[in-house]
């Protein structure tokens, strides 16, 4: 069965229109790509429903409603989903080593000091690691006029 985004978009319209009230499957239809697309969008919690139902073979809705979820998706703005939602971005404690390491051994220091300073990182406790982290965040962000450019460039792969 093939997954139709026009189909999933009118559907979610009119289920839209109602909200918070159910539609009848009577009025959603009875055709397979129909099912097939609404079990789509309830397995991604867009929508709920009373289902399944069998007339023979044959799987049908016997109602649905949109999600709070199922709103926000379409809305422009992403809804609240998208103001209430935090992202959380964690770096292990070996993650940040790597990214310091690299950079270390990427340096026109000597190997000689390379070798110590990667020896010296390497045996930083878990806090020292941290507060190192957070310095070399903020000497970063001291260099926002070499890091705009960067992040523009970043988010226009994106826009």
């Amino acid at each position: 069965m093939k997954l139709d985004r026009a189909l999933q978009k009118q559907l979610l319209t009119k289920l839209s229109e109602s909200y918070p009230e159910e539609v009848n499957g009577d009025d959603l239809g009875f055709e397979p790509e129909i099912t097939a697309n609404l079990f789509y969008l309830r397995e991604h919690g867009l929508i709920s429903g009373q289902t399944p139902n069998f007339i023979g073979r044959e799987m049908f809705f016997i109602s649905a409603t949109i999600t709070a979820n199922g709103m926000d998706f379409l809305a422009d703005d992403g809804g609240l989903t998208a103001i209430l939602g935090v992202v959380t971005i964690k770096l292990h404690e070996d993650t940040l080593l790597r990214l310091i390491e690299a950079r270390v051994e990427s340096s026109d220091l000597a190997p000689e000091e390379k070798n110590g300073l990667m020896k010296s990182i390497r045996e930083l406790p878990g806090d020292a690691i941290k507060h190192l982290t957070e310095k070399l965040i903020d000497a970063g962000l001291e260099n926002w006029p070499a890091a705009l450019p960067l992040i523009q460039r970043a988010l226009g792969g994106l826009l």
